[in-house]
């Protein structure tokens, strides 16, 4: 080894180094490194005027034994004294074990802060960077609540050199992405967006990464960058790579400063000045122009560097979706991508076009590229390949080629890889219902999908079959005898016995005349799978049975000699053993007409947006593409302030309740009852505005969304940028359950996860919630769930706190929500016909029964949404009973532990004067107050 003069190097770490890298063993090494330590202790300890070359050289091999793997326990001071040196190589030293070995949490926190602080204030540039980069590397927020008001300034004054501007930036993006609501929006914001007019690209680069996270928080704040960013773009893409010479990389100009700016262009929408617009356009057209040229390297830096460039212009392009030629230029350079050597970009270019046709300008030319994408879901190699070709023959389809599209994705689907079959199982059940044009073409395929890929194909998706079936009469007999000749194959899938069970105990009768298909050929069919499947199946087959003793009374004893059995009397299992007993002896002593009703039809299902599409969308996570259908009904679905009329799954709207409902004995009921059916997609709800990012300790309770769940039962309840929460709901009398789902936004895992339920005092004695214990750790970009039971023991004002705690890189959070728990949740409709609703307004008509409020309309005087609100309310809503064909008069109950309380409701809408006039009246006053003043508040 070269001697190392003192002036150079450090001689006693280079030969400590040697020493650690002869060792011939484990043991070995910890001997030397035991000697050593003991060697800097005694220095440390013995020597108090040690020079601040000995001290760097002992930091230094301690900061080496470190990074080998052991403990180091000592030397924090000395390099915490490193910082007060005036040479470099000192405090870079000192600095640099600072920023690997000290932890927010040390005591030193406050004597490095001061050194830091006197670094900032020194102006010499080179202490200064090394002053920021500790700043970026800890990223403490202690820290953070030290520095982040003097770094703006340091990035902002006019006499800080370009290499600091860099490094403040950077330092305080990094501060910015640990402790967000510690960067004080302030003067210095509208300063730092003319730093992309500065000379130096260093400086603009940095500037840019900053400015983009910081407009994605607070977009107003730095709306002005818009025409900076252009410009600096125009200038750009229009000069010659030698122009920009000390920032071109292999004949592409500047690439990462214009992929910063394209994707700061895309946190706002396109210009509204047209000269500006335009100069944006030409740019767009500079670059996908550049991109069809010749190559001026053969290197693949080249290339690389060019194309990522014009894949972010392309996603600006898509993201402002308002120039048709450009989207269908952009689809056409993306089409020659699809069968490019390279597999990232091949990937890229699926990806991207699966966005594109979402447009409606470019779906059209999207779908020109369908044998192509067909070709590479037969041949390509890589899976992650294949899984975007599937994704954009989802987006590409529409009716004219839905039947060509589901034909591949089934093809396909025999061989694709068992880690995206359970996708492509649900695409195909949600194409194949959305663009079924002739329904015995979709029950063709759904079951040709159980056949295939059985295993694969959730409960969501027969459940679908099922209810689509039930719901539309000219497929109910095709549909039977379909499934009647699938059982019939020697092997077959069970969810096809359970499809075949339902469908033939509902509808065999309508190919009962066939010989072929005669009750007894039905029930031995069904049989004779029974042993063969598991007990939740058995449970729907024995169900199965019961309705055809129904339909089939020529099978009766039969059916009934097989439940006799000791192998269903006496079953191991409850359920199945619970069924047998039960079906035997209800069709044994009912009459026939009282098994008809009890055994009657299953009505139609309520329509609803189908249970697969939620399925996929939890299956894609939030870290995959969004849902395309979700793309094109985004602003369909924000009609109104609840975000649109949706069902419930405790009333759906305009269902009455009948006084003998139908006993849906094969499980299918539409209201789910499980927490596994009631799973809701909180990444991709956007029917509730991400709330305030404020998530510091001790923050206010959060109220922005409580009023959207007033008459409505399922939505988005918070977001931040790191935590989303949503709930789904069902209530029935006085008691109610809640499922709140938490999901974490982020990569990082959330540690310390806890969720309670805190009430005021009074509140306390009005409304018991139970809450079930949550998971304590949530992984980044999963979910958790949280069951809240719910009892009402009187009428109540208040609602409940959701209190949230957890730990974001080594942060305490704390999040407090209000939960929506009203009283009107606690509603049963009531029917009533018009001589007994006025018989009971007069009989209510005290004073204090009454309360009336005139109101002004905040939101357009719809009928249909207004019918919808009242329902979603609670109440009734009876029609024909008012005079007044305009009006609109509702009848309930709300139930309580303690009573219940009859309650009736009128509205009157005069749209000339754009006002309502509403009226309740109840047996208590209170309840009347209280139910008015949360009505009023939704017209």
């Amino acid at each position: 080894m070269p001697a190392v003069s003192k002036g150079d190097g450090m001689r006693g770490l280079a030969v400590f180094i040697s020493d650690i890298r002869n060792c011939k063993s484990k043991e070995a090494e910890i001997k030397r490194i035991n000697k050593e330590l003991a060697n800097i202790r005694s220095k440390f300890k013995g020597d108090k005027a040690l020079d601040g070359y000995s001290k760097k050289k002992y930091v230094c091999k301690l900061l080496f034994i470190f990074l080998l793997g052991h403990d180091i326990d000592f030397g924090h001071m000395e390099a915490v004294n490193l910082l007060s040196s005036n040479k470099y190589t000192e405090k870079q030293i000192g600095y640099l074990f600072i920023s690997v070995l000290v932890n927010s949490n040390s005591d030193l926190i406050r004597l490095i802060n001061n050194g830091i602080k006197n670094d900032l204030a020194s102006r010499n540039p080179t202490f200064m960077n090394l002053a920021l980069h500790c700043i970026a590397n800890v990223g403490s927020r202690e820290m953070a609540e030290a520095f982040a008001a003097d770094i703006p300034r340091i990035l902002v004054a006019g006499d800080t050199m370009d290499s600091v501007k860099q490094s403040a930036a950077l330092c305080l993006l990094r501060l910015n992405r640990t402790s967000p609501d510690l960067v004080p929006m302030g003067e210095w914001t509208a300063r730092v967006v003319h730093l992309l007019n500065d000379q130096h690209l260093g400086v603009v680069t940095a500037a840019t990464s900053l400015i983009t996270t910081l407009a994605q928080k607070s977009p107003d704040d730095f709306k002005t960058s818009v025409s900076l960013a252009i410009a600096r773009l125009s200038r750009i893409v229009t000069s010659a790579s030698i122009d920009l010479q000390d920032y071109t990389y292999y004949f592409v100009a500047a690439p990462w400063l214009s992929v910063k700016l394209l994707r700061l262009l895309q946190c706002y929408p396109p210009p509204e000045d047209a000269a500006l617009r335009g100069r944006l356009t030409e740019c767009l057209e500079t670059i996908l122009n550049k991109a069809q040229e010749p190559p001026k390297s053969k290197k693949v830096q080249h290339s690389n560097a060019k194309n990522a460039v014009l894949f972010e212009a392309i996603a600006l392009i898509i993201h402002h979706d308002s120039e048709p030629t450009l989207l269908v230029r952009a689809c056409n350079q993306l089409g020659q991508f699809l069968q490019h050597r390279e597999t990232n970009l091949r990937y890229l270019a699926l990806e991207s076009m699966c966005t594109l046709a979402s447009s409606e300008f470019s779906h059209e030319a999207v779908k020109t590229h369908i044998e192509t994408v067909i070709n590479a879901l037969k041949t390509e190699r890589d899976v992650s390949v294949r899984q975007r070709a599937v994704d954009l023959l989802y987006a590409m389809c529409d009716r004219s080629n839905a039947k060509q599209i589901v034909a591949e994705m089934l093809s396909y689907l025999e061989t694709a890889d068992y880690s995206i079959r359970e996708e492509i199982v649900l695409k195909v059940a949600i194409l194949a219902e959305k663009y079924a044009v002739d329904y015995t073409w979709y029950v063709d395929t759904i079951l040709n999908l159980i056949r295939i890929a059985g295993d694969y194909v959730s409960e969501e998706v027969w459940y679908r079959v099922i209810q689509i079936v039930i719901n539309r009469d000219d497929v109910q007999g095709y549909a039977a005898k379909t499934v009647f000749e699938a059982l019939q194959a020697p092997a077959c899938h069970e969810n096809l016995v359970k499809v075949g069970g339902y469908i033939l105990g509902e509808f065999g009768n309508l190919i009962a005349g066939d010989s072929r298909s005669s009750p007894l050929v039905q029930f031995n069919l069904l049989h004779s799978k029974f042993h063969l499947c598991s007990v939740p199946t058995r449970a729907l087959l024995l169900s199965a049975y019961i309705k055809f003793i129904n339909l089939f009374p020529e099978v009766k004893a039969t059916i009934q000699e097989v439940l006799r059995s000791d192998s269903q009397l006496r079953n191991a299992d409850v359920e199945l053993q619970q069924r047998a007993v039960e079906y035997l002896r209800l069709s044994c002593i009912a009459s026939t007409d009282i098994l008809a009703t009890v055994l009657e039809e299953m009505p139609p299902f309520p329509e609803r947006e189908s249970s697969i599409l939620a399925k996929l969308k939890r299956k894609k996570g939030p870290g995959n593409l969004p849902d395309i259908d979700d793309i094109r009904r985004e602003r369909e679905k924000e009609r109104d302030v609840n975000g649109g009329t949706e069902h419930t799954n405790s009333n759906d709207a305009g269902t009455k309740v009948s006084p003998y409902p139908s006993t849906d004995l094969l499980g299918l009921n539409p209201a789910p009852s499980t927490g596994a059916s009631l799973l809701v997609d909180v990444f991709s709800d956007s029917s509730a505005a991400p709330a305030s990012v404020d998530v510091s300790a001790g923050a206010a309770v959060s109220e922005e969304n409580f009023s959207r769940f007033v008459c409505k039962n399922n939505g988005v309840l918070y977001e931040n940028q790191l935590l989303q929460i949503g709930l789904k709901s069902e209530y029935r009398h006085n008691l109610g359950r809640i499922y709140v789902f938490f999901g974490n936004k982020t990569s990082t895992q959330f540690l310390s996860f806890s969720s309670s339920v805190s009430s005021q005092d009074t509140l306390k004695s009005q409304l018991n919630v139970h809450a079930k214990p949550v998971d304590p750790t949530v992984d980044g970009g999963a979910q958790v769930q949280q069951i809240l039971n719910i009892e009402c023991v009187s009428d109540f004002i208040d609602a409940p706190v959701l209190d949230i705690q957890f730990r974001y890189g080594g942060t305490l959070q704390n999040i407090a929500v209000k939960l929506p728990v009203m009283l009107n949740k606690f509603f049963q409709p009531t029917e009533m016909m018009s001589q007994d609703f006025f018989q009971r307004w007069k009989q209510l008509g005290a004073p204090q029964q009454e309360v009336q409020k005139i109101f002004k309309a905040k939101h357009s005087m719809d009928t249909e949404v207004t019918k919808a609100k009242i329902i979603g309310f609670g109440a009734a809503l009876l029609d024909g009973v008012d005079p007044n064909p305009s009006n609109f008069v509702g009848a309930g109950v709300i139930h309580t532990k303690m009573s219940q309380v009859g309650c009736l409701l009128r509205l009157e809408p005069n749209t000339q004067a754009q006002m309502y006039r509403l009226t309740l009246r109840t047996s208590r006053d209170t309840v009347s107050q209280r139910l008015c003043d949360l009505l009023s508040e939704q017209f």
